[in-house]
């Protein structure tokens, strides 16, 4: 097939991750796919082919340089007029937009008989997103959910069963695996953390938590780099309450890092803990189950569905520090039970999470959307 992936987003986002796993996963199996963005950094060519098999085309809809969703909005027109003349020399078989701003300038764009499917990446936010995923809901041929957990929200908009295909996002598991380099560390227990954006990433629960463990080092990737940690506010806010806690010296916040920096790190772990209120990817689980990392996990979203309780880890409710912290120390107090885990959650990752997997099971939501065009 002639693939369009339209994304409005070209760097540093986890719907970028998505996009560039899908779009190899989908070249590797012998489909034509080009990966349209908005351009964010002018010395980049407009057209380029990626080592992994796919092409991306960076269209000038507004300033050359990274900008927030209130700023990309009336750029919109002008990005689908650009993807409008894009597919009139080069019709797709299918468009598959990444975001309600990709998904609205796709409708826009699209040729007569071209299904278009839509994946959100997470649903609300603001009332403008609300009322535009409800209008791209409406007119597209088919929804990818990506867990199982955004069905009941789909449908409450209005967009029939019938057209919603429930397709997560992938993990490659060539890359993340239990072999290899591992960070160097203490003597004391380490469980790892992801950084989310937004106010619903449990980082304040897991803080409370430690000091409830005896021994543990908590561990917090992701967000800006280590250089930039003194000039954001939420580190500062959760340094100040670990201080109060007395647990200052065992938490460290490592900022953005590298793909194989985060492998080596998550191999040095004891136990990966995603306690968000709200997690639509929880691409950070896959990636510790596939290093052979046990999970405990808010049983939300996503991570309700990537991780099985009491196989591949351990649920917890959402926003419950006191049950967090109980069910933390008795993983991190049976080794045995940690291993058996470990070795379920590779197993797992690496049957369903695979980017062949996944992109098996996109294959066939492009189909349907086709039969619904």
């Amino acid at each position: 097939m002639r693939i369009a992936m339209v994304s409005t987003e070209e760097f540093g986002t986890g719907q970028r991750v998505h996009v560039a796993g899908l779009a190899a996963a989908l070249a590797h199996r012998g489909h034509a796919v080009t990966v349209y963005t908005r351009r964010e950094r002018p010395h980049l060519p407009a057209r380029d082919r990626t080592d992994l098999g796919y092409d991306v085309v960076r269209l000038p809809a507004g300033p050359p340089l990274r900008i927030d969703e209130d700023e990309t909005v009336p750029h919109l027109g002008r990005l689908a007029e650009l993807l409008g003349r894009e597919w009139r020399d080069f019709r797709p078989d299918v468009v598959h937009a990444h975001g309600w701003m990709s998904g609205l300038a796709s409708v826009l764009a699209r040729h007569h008989g071209t299904p278009v499917v839509q994946t959100y990446h997470g649903l609300g936010g603001s009332v403008r997103r609300s009322k535009g995923e409800r209008l791209v809901g409406r007119e597209v041929a088919g929804v990818t959910a990506m867990s199982s957990g955004e069905l009941p929200a789909l449908t409450h908009e209005g967009i029939d069963r019938s057209r919603i295909s429930v397709v997560p996002t992938g993990v490659d598991v060539q890359m993340f695996t239990p072999w290899g380099r591992r960070a160097r560390r203490g003597a004391r227990r380490r469980v790892v953390a992801v950084r989310t954006p937004g106010p619903d990433s449990g980082l304040v629960d897991l803080v409370r938590v430690l000091p409830h463990l005896d021994d543990v080092e908590l561990l917090i990737t992701g967000g800006p780099r280590k250089q930039q940690n003194a000039r954001d506010g939420e580190l500062r806010r959760l340094r100040a309450l670990a201080a109060r806690a007395g647990v200052a010296d065992r938490l460290v916040f490592t900022g953005g890092v590298s793909r194989a920096r985060t492998i080596a790190l998550l191999r040095s772990s004891d136990v990966a803990v995603c306690a968000p209120r709200r997690e639509p990817v929880g691409r950070f689980s896959l990636e510790a189950m596939a290093c052979g990392v046990p999970v405990v996990a808010t049983a939300v979203d996503a991570l309700a569905d990537s991780v099985v309780d009491r196989v591949t880890g351990l649920h917890v409710p959402p926003a419950r520090p006191r049950l967090l912290a109980r069910v933390l120390s008795g993983l991190l107090g049976d080794d045995v039970l940690r291993q058996e885990f470990g070795v379920a959650g590779r197993d797992r990752a690496s049957a369903r999470y695979s980017w062949d997997r996944i992109a098996a099971d996109i294959v066939r939501a492009y189909g349907q959307a086709g039969a619904h065009s």
